[in-house]
């Protein structure tokens, strides 16, 4: 299958995105439901979750993606590779987030990643960015305690943005002191991250864990 054509940036403010995701059935989802949730919101192509997928069947994995080519060619492909622990699901997070945790399992949520979003870079775009205020307590909700959160960019400001979101929220904390020396905590990298990389370009990120 050649990888869908689709436009690099979609406004979530748009009229089309308005409507929110139904509370979904994740026992007829995944094939051991009570396994823990690592969601990815942003997903892409979900290459970096299929092979998460593949490496740690013990975990379930969630991707979240506003553009809907992108979901349906993640979908088809995790078919074919039959990953009974991987699910992709075309939504907008600025409003479907909250419907979508309220329905899982309690407890399951337990690894969240938020890696290289749009960085909108005009002021008057900034409330298209994706990790809001909104957004952070809704995590902070749902998440177990204990659990990981991980930010990435290859823009230092962005990075900034979301990591001072999360320090702002009294239910996280910090885990690392420099945006660039912090190390990736996963066994996967992103199409994203590699390219940046192999390009010697920098990479910076945030983890923080909830109390």
């Amino acid at each position: 299958m050649s990888p869908v054509r689709v436009r690099q940036h979609v406004n979530p403010l748009a009229i089309k995105y308005i409507k929110p995701i139904a509370p979904l059935d994740w026992e007829k989802i995944y094939a051991q439901p009570h396994q823990p949730l690592h969601l990815d919101i942003g997903c892409a192509r979900g290459q970096f979750l299929m092979s998460m997928a593949s490496l740690t069947p013990e975990w379930n994995f969630l991707g979240l993606e506003i553009r809907e080519p992108l979901v349906e060619e993640a979908i088809a492909i995790t078919n074919k590779l039959n990953l009974t622990n991987l699910h992709f699901l075309f939504c907008n997070v600025n409003n479907s987030l909250a419907p979508l945790l309220k329905s899982l399992l309690p407890g399951t949520l337990q690894r969240v990643t938020i890696q290289f979003p749009d960085p909108w870079f005009k002021n008057r775009h900034a409330k298209r960015r994706l990790v809001q205020p909104q957004l952070v307590a809704e995590l902070a909700t749902y998440l177990s305690p204990g659990s990981m959160v991980f930010l990435q960019s290859d823009i230092e400001p962005l990075l900034v943005e979301m990591s001072d979101r999360f320090v702002q929220h009294p239910d996280f904390i910090c885990q690392s002191q420099d945006p660039l020396l912090t190390p990736n905590p996963l066994p996967v990298q992103t199409e994203r991250e590699q390219t940046t990389l192999a390009r010697g370009e920098a990479v910076y990120r945030a983890v923080f864990t909830r109390r």
